[in-house]
């Protein structure tokens, strides 16, 4: 029985919750680190990167919910759904989803941003540890030039560091990362959760931090899934949660109270994760 664990896409908002139910999920006696296939997608990257690498969840946790321990993150001048905004109207007239995602490139590379050096400080900032870990763990991103996409493995030669910067370049808000010469984007601007990329797995927990008006990508995705007969549960921030996020998921200042809020809800959720993930 193989089991894989989806991180989705959610700015630091989405870290913080995310970390927290995990910690919350781990400490109801649910071993969420014993997954066969993690799969981590721009703030799921991070989170995928930050549990595979032998820091402890509780750890992971006061580093969201203490102030002295949180890694120091550079403002975003754009909150989400001015993001949303400058995705459609990027897209408006694209033949398919590559050309969308490569229209979407265009739009990241001619941004003015912070230097990619100084993100890439962030980044570092947030991983206890900069080396691949021995778990399968897979990082999307997409070539911002053609819009096709990556998924980084330790297989792949390229750094930790450098995989989860470009899978966190959210575009027109933090700059393309290169790699190998190449221009790489939010692994998000393929799907939010990649959950697709689990195919072959028995059980299949999402962690959805926020979803995308319109789309369907994850809910098309978790049928595929199941129809392969694969058990898909899919946790996404309840009330309580979702408030303690609020409406900017790159608001670095709303971690304690996410990272908290996501706790809780795991004592919530427990029962239903149990039935799916064992």
């Amino acid at each position: 029985m193989t089991r894989a664990l989806v991180l989705g896409g959610g700015g630091v908002a989405g870290i913080a919750w995310q970390t927290g139910l995990l910690h919350g999920l781990s400490e109801s006696g649910v071993d969420v680190l014993g997954a066969d296939r993690f799969i981590g997608t721009s703030a799921g990257s991070t989170v995928a990167a930050q549990i595979t690498n032998g820091t402890a969840l509780a750890e992971l946790f006061q580093r969201q919910v203490d102030p002295a321990l949180q890694s120091p993150e550079i403002p975003a001048d754009v909150d989400a759904e001015t993001i949303a905004e400058m995705f459609g109207a990027a897209v408006s007239g694209a033949t398919n989803a590559e050309d969308a995602r490569r229209r979407i490139g265009e739009l990241a590379l001619a941004a003015r941003t912070v230097p990619e050096a100084d993100r890439l400080k962030v980044i570092e900032a947030r991983l206890p540890v900069h080396e691949w870990p021995a778990a399968a763990l897979h990082i999307v991103a997409v070539d911002a030039a053609t819009g096709g996409d990556r998924v980084f493995t330790a297989e792949s030669g390229v750094s930790l560091v450098d995989a989860v910067a470009a899978s966190c370049a959210v575009p027109g808000t933090w700059p393309p990362v290169t790699i190998d010469g190449r221009r790489y984007i939010d692994g998000g601007v393929r799907s939010m959760e990649n959950a697709d990329l689990a195919a072959g797995c028995d059980r299949v927990l999402v962690l959805r931090v926020t979803e995308v008006p319109g789309s369907t990508d994850l809910d098309d995705q978790a049928a595929a899934l199941r129809r392969d007969g694969a058990a898909v549960l899919v946790v996404a921030p309840d009330a309580a949660a979702a408030e303690a996020i609020g409406p900017n998921l790159l608001d670095p200042t709303v971690r304690e109270a996410a990272a908290r809020a996501g706790f809780d809800q795991a004592a919530r959720a427990v029962a239903e994760v149990t039935a799916v993930w064992g």
